[in-house]
């Protein structure tokens, strides 16, 4: 059931992101529900599957806290973009003259967003609430996973504020999404009941016919947990309905849009026709063998040419030049030699390999006229690009793991930050961003033929690369997605988990000026955090909702120019440790 679910929601992706008919806002929704489809489902069955083969059901006390946070955020959230479809259906029939403007690319972004963040606050909530306990009655959970509600109710001693908190977050996250959903089936109804016509009807409410079962089959399954939960006298028997919404809704789901939606279907067959077979269906014509790439750029016009060529080449002697005095102050000052600094210092040798990767190419693509490139030109480009970005994302989780130790563990510090394990840390880096780079690479290298040799961007993008390669999607992806994962979803994880148990220290201290000096030695890295993941999270939705593909390279500036070039401005601004540094490095030249 599990590899079905994964497999299902998988090729509502692909088929959502391969087919242009498709970049709607409905189907936009559509693909980040799968993704959150997948997300919930991995939460919990890849943990019961291990404990059933190993016969032990022990998890630790963090790992329950991280399945718990991670329950919760795909929960929220799938329960918000169920709303929001619902939102999207009512404007479609309406409101069907004005659908396009109010459902704009941005409107869609942005909602989306909002519902991640409100996510991640619900799932935090709950989590600082499960941190601030220290005795339980018990430690058996009653169910295959650690489910928030038994979690809490294991507490020893309930305050009135943990429960005004939880009804808090049940009226947010349940209560309303549900009538926002009533609300707009409401509307949906009378406008329907005004159709004349039988056809009219039918042709309208086919539009939400799948969205509709898809909701009543969460809710009622969610409803009839918590009301089976109330009446059953065996905590055990809990475990058995909440199988239902964990397991079995994620399954149904593709299965009801691919079955009641010819577009679905229609995209599926293209998709499958478009696999390995390729050569067999397509026109020889149509087929091009791996010798040169034709990279599109931003723009052809001449005048915007230039005006690109003068910001980007001053916006990366910036970004060589800040990280590169950020790395001589961090080498040239002996108070700096600190495991936080010494990670600041890869960061920034991370970040200059990492723009120096497609900058230059498009410099002189610019100056030259030419945006030709050979095969194994590209291959080396992606390469690198992939190797830099991927070690850009463990850093920054292994300095956040680092100010975890700095705040939640200050007195062994040293102990558990000692030079051994800081070097570790980031040759274990290097070596899974290597592996990334190289699972790209043999991907690239089994290809011999493509529909195109012009890619939609400044440099050779992996996704867009391989997106016009004429072999079996689903393998490609799914090593994608485990590329994804490794460099993507544990970073991401990591990250949110070191700074909930920040959160949770700072708010246990005392003192505003001990709150304050804790968290001063975390913003910094903070703010290059949301930086980082935010623009490429807007970079891969924004591309997702955008009609032209050349919208992406545009909005990837944001993480493979403006990023790396902001980096030094945030830690040498925010840190008096380094401004110092700097000022005496620049007196001593």
């Amino acid at each position: 059931m599990y590899l079905i679910t994964v497999r299902g929601n998988l090729l509502i992706i692909l088929a959502v992101t391969s087919d242009p008919h498709l970049h709607t806002p409905m189907y936009f929704f559509l693909s980040i529900l799968s993704y959150v489809d997948i997300g919930f489902t991995s939460t919990t069955v890849p943990k019961m599957l291990v404990d059933i083969q190993t016969h032990s059901r022990a998890i630790s006390y963090a790992g329950c806290l991280t399945q718990m946070s991670v329950f919760l955020i795909f929960g929220s959230m799938e329960v918000l973009l169920l709303t929001l479809m619902a939102y999207d259906h009512f404007v479609a029939i309406c409101h069907p003259l004005n659908y396009l403007l109010i459902m704009n690319p941005r409107l869609c972004v942005s909602l989306v967003l909002i519902s991640f963040v409100a996510s991640i606050l619900e799932s935090q909530l709950h989590v600082l609430m499960a941190l601030q306990v220290t005795t339980f009655r018990e430690v058996k959970i009653p169910n295959f996973f650690c489910d928030p509600s038994q979690v809490l109710d294991l507490i020893c001693v309930h305050s009135i504020t943990d429960n005004i908190i939880k009804y808090f977050i049940g009226t947010l996250f349940g209560f309303f999404p549900t009538l926002g959903t009533l609300f707009s089936y409401y509307k949906i109804t009378t406008s329907l009941l005004r159709i004349p016509t039988s056809g009219g009807k039918y042709k309208a409410f086919s539009t939400c016919g799948s969205h509709l079962c898809v909701v009543c089959l969460f809710f009622r399954t969610g409803i009839g947990v918590y009301i089976g939960s109330a009446v059953s006298h065996s905590p055990r028997n809990n475990a058995v309905p909440s199988a239902m919404y964990t397991v079995v809704t994620p399954l149904l789901n593709p299965f009801i849009y691919s079955l009641r939606n010819r577009d679905i279907k229609r995209a599926l067959r293209r998709l499958y026709k478009a696999a390995s077979w390729c050569p067999g269906n397509i026109d020889a014509h149509n087929l091009t063998p791996v010798t040169e790439f034709h990279l599109l750029g931003l723009s052809d016009d001449s005048e915007i040419q230039s005006v690109l060529f003068g910001l980007f080449l001053s916006r990366y002697l910036i970004t060589v030049l800040g990280n590169l005095l950020i790395i001589l102050a961090v080498t040239s000052d002996p108070h700096l030699h600190t495991p936080m600094y010494f990670y600041l210092s890869i960061l920034s040798l991370a970040d200059i390999g990492f723009t120096s990767t497609t900058v230059p190419k498009m410099l002189v693509d610019t100056q030259s006229h030419s945006r030709v490139i050979y095969s194994n030109g590209c291959l080396t480009q992606m390469s690198f690009y992939m190797l830099f970005g991927c070690l850009d994302s463990l850093l920054l989780t292994v300095m956040a793991y680092d100010c975890f130790v700095a705040i939640c563990h200050p007195l062994h510090y040293k102990v558990m930050m000692d030079p051994r394990r800081c070097g570790s840390l980031v040759v274990v880096s290097v070596v899974i961003s290597l592996l990334v780079s190289q699972l790209h690479n043999s991907m690239v290298l089994q290809l011999t033929f493509f529909r195109s040799v012009a890619i939609s961007h400044f440099f050779c993008n992996p996704s867009q690369l391989l997106s016009l390669a004429c072999s079996d999607p689903f393998t490609d992806d799914l090593v994608m997605y485990f590329v994804g994962a490794m460099s993507g979803f544990l970073p991401i994880s990591g990250v949110l988990f070191s700074y909930s148990r920040i959160v949770s220290s700072i708010l246990s201290a005392s003192s505003p000026g001990g709150r304050w000096k804790a968290f001063s030695t975390c913003g910094s890295h903070l703010c290059v955090v949301c930086l980082f993941y935010g623009t490429g999270r807007g970079v891969y939705l924004s591309s997702a909702v955008s009609v032209s593909p050349r919208m992406g390279a545009v909005a990837s500036v944001a993480y493979t120019v403006v990023m790396p070039m902001l980096n030094p401005f945030i830690y040498s601004l925010r840190s008096r440790d380094i401004k110092r540094a700097i000022g005496r490095l620049l007196r001593k030249v």
